[in-house]
């Protein structure tokens, strides 16, 4: 697949060049101990696409955690957690108040990279290449609309299967078996949608199985592009209200989330900005990230 990539996807290429000549290297920022890219949606969507068509390591496929105030309070509870998220290729950041906290460390062009963006661009860059998806996740139903509604979107995306799991957590033989589902289907990308941490756990615990060349956790993203949930209009995204939006269509499930999430990341994101906390960014196998 490789080589077909690599005659197919000039634009691609090119793309990811062109981004890389005007942002640089890449740049993160230690968020309560996690290491939040500053690239921009359009930097991590051209990249994923590329990883699309390079071969795998010995490592397995590399992953992409779309990460808000949620993801990172976990990280603070659960440190083997913050772990599953610094051993990412890249943790976007999913929510405005990330993006905050990097601006006010200085990082002024730092911008949101919403999971359900960054799903919508690298399917629009793959349409038409040798590139096969996979969607994994959502209640019954969701990723066969999500499916429809993406190839209907952009024409010559090619997708590989669709996988509804169990709501309750996959034992070991079946977590083999969903490996090798996913094998057969020969899919390069494979996205993610089940809620945090689960889906970053379900990600650690297989990709050593799978010989996908990406995996990216998108949390809503399945039930936005399927339909499923109203997403909340961009005025509220960028003004860092999508939380209430979402808690007015889900109280029930979220109350807990927000209540105590958003008032701790507060405090923990003002002590670290005043230096009078420091958040450890390991990445759970015995090193470090260099992150800002």
């Amino acid at each position: 697949m490789h080589a077909a990539f690599g005659r197919d996807d000039r634009r691609a290429a090119s793309h990811v060049s062109a981004v890389r000549a005007r942002h640089g290297a890449h740049p993160l920022v230690n968020v309560l101990g996690v290491h939040v890219t500053r690239h921009s949606l359009t930097r991590v969507a051209a990249e994923v696409v590329q990883w699309a068509g390079a071969p795998v390591d010995s490592t397995g496929p590399r992953y992409v955690c779309a990460t808000s105030v949620h993801g990172l309070i976990e990280g603070i509870r659960d440190p083997e957690f913050r772990g599953i998220l610094n051993a990412a290729a890249r943790v976007i950041p999913d929510g405005m108040p990330l993006v905050w906290f990097g601006r006010l460390r200085g990082f002024r062009a730092m911008q949101r990279v919403p999971g359900p963006s960054l799903m919508w661009e690298v399917c629009r860059l793959s349409a038409g290449l040798p590139v096969r998806h996979y969607l994994y996740g959502g209640a019954p139903g969701v990723a066969l609309d999500l499916s429809r509604r993406l190839q209907a979107e952009h024409p010559g995306l090619d997708i590989a299967g669709i996988y509804c799991p169990p709501f309750r957590p996959l034992s070991s033989s079946e977590l083999c078996e969903v490996a090798e589902r996913i094998n057969a289907s020969g899919a390069h990308i494979v996205w993610v949608g089940l809620s945090t941490p689960k889906q970053e756990r379900w990600i650690r615990a297989v990709k050593g199985l799978l010989r996908a060349r990406v995996l990216l956790s998108v949390g809503a993203a399945f039930d936005f592009h399927a339909g499923r949930i109203r997403q909340a209009p961009s005025w509220m995204q960028q003004a860092g209200l999508e939380w209430f939006f979402r808690l007015l269509q889900e109280p029930r499930r979220l109350w807990r989330r927000y209540a105590f999430n958003n008032p701790l990341f507060v405090i923990l994101a003002s002590l670290q900005l005043a230096g009078l906390k420091r958040f450890d960014n390991s990445n759970g196998e015995g090193g470090r990230v260099n992150a800002a």
